[in-house]
């Protein structure tokens, strides 16, 4: 896949044209991964965060959102009720929130590996060298941390520095600062997650394409895609900036399969999610339809239905009132609906396996 080649597939509108992006990515998806859809069950075990970006319900900047922090026996709580449902993984998520502290963190995931079968994957955004291999040796398997847009002067539109050092002249800028923890990441052993926002106002098809191409260059085991939403209640929802005029790229639904479609192209062994932005945007069949063009996993919310509400990263979110009994059924009959099968196990990297990483 050239850059060209990748740039044309996104600017593509045709959907006949369309109809064979979708059948090679699936052929590949098929090839590689096979047709089991794995379901990572999510805990959004914290809604604090010290960030201030521009978009996000979560920042720190919103002071009429309820704060919460899980306790680890809920957690540990919600980690039993996976086993119970088959799935293999859980995904610990939560804002920058330092409060979880490095320690803290490293005995949950060390409880949860002692008391389940489970992979753990935790997405706690940047965090120090030293908590990042602390919790690799506590059994941390997988990291997700999304670098946004690979371009960095978009980044920094929307992403305000952490502090008033962030942006000094002779420091990497913030995006750089993602990559290089990516690349760390991998030097830990753990499998690395990222992924990219589409539609962020002044993105590029050019922007898109080298976001794609940064998937490849990475070798990332999971890919995480989905459309830009500014949440109302922040800067950027308030006062939306303008569009990059002609070659703006939407933040649509067509969009997103596109992503997900060429990031399986370009990285045929990665664990690509169908996600709940999709399922926002189209509640009767996004994920579905994100399954048949290229992803591979659905991620189940285990998050007790109290918290749900206020993990509001963006307006609208779907399943916000499920119960993770609801969410389990829900999902494992739209798997057997379209004729996958529900995957078993930890579903781990197949690159990853094959190199006997563990």
């Amino acid at each position: 896949m050239t850059h060209e080649l990748i740039l044309a597939w996104l600017r593509e509108t045709d959907e006949r044209r369309l109809e064979e992006l979708w059948r090679q990515a699936d052929t590949v998806r098929r090839e590689h991964v096979g047709d089991e859809v794995h379901l990572r069950g999510l805990i959004e075990i914290s809604n604090h965060c010290v960030r201030q970006c521009g978009y996000c319900g979560l920042r720190a900047g919103r002071r009429d959102l309820q704060r919460y922090r899980m306790t680890a026996s809920k957690i540990l709580a919600c980690a039993r009720r996976a086993v119970e449902f088959g799935y293999g993984t859980v995904v610990l998520q939560a804002g920058e929130d330092y409060r979880l502290t490095g320690p803290w963190v490293a005995d949950v995931v060390r409880h949860i590996k002692a008391e389940t079968p489970l992979a753990v994957t935790l997405s706690l955004g940047e965090r120090a060298d030293e908590e990042l291999a602390l919790w690799r040796v506590g059994g941390a398997d997988r990291y997700l941390l999304r670098f946004e847009t690979s371009n960095a002067e978009l980044y920094r539109r929307i992403h305000p520095p952490r502090r008033p050092t962030d942006d000094t002249a002779g420091q990497d800028p913030p995006w750089h600062t993602r990559v290089k923890i990516l690349r760390r990441l991998r030097e830990l052993g753990y499998e690395i997650g990222s992924g990219v926002m589409i539609g962020i106002p002044g993105q590029t098809f050019d922007d898109l394409a080298r976001d794609i191409e940064l998937f490849r260059e990475l070798d990332l085991d999971m890919i995480g895609v989905g459309p830009y939403i500014a949440h109302s209640e922040t800067p950027l929802g308030r006062d939306p900036p303008a569009s990059g005029g002609a070659d703006q790229v939407p933040n649509t639904e067509a969009m997103t399969y596109k992503v997900v479609a060429l990031a399986r192209l370009v990285c045929p062994g990665a664990n690509i999610p169908s996600t709940t932005a999709l399922a926002t945007l189209n509640l009767a069949a996004g994920r579905e339809l994100g399954l048949s063009r290229g992803a591979n996993v659905v991620m189940p919310n285990l998050t007790p239905v109290e918290y749900r509400a206020l993990y509001e990263i963006y307006p609208a979110k779907a399943c916000i009132r499920e119960t993770a009994d609801d969410c389990h059924r829900c999902l494992r009959g739209r798997i057997l609906s379209i004729g996958r099968t529900v995957g078993s196990g930890r579903g781990d990297s197949r690159r990853r396996s094959a190199a006997g990483v563990k």
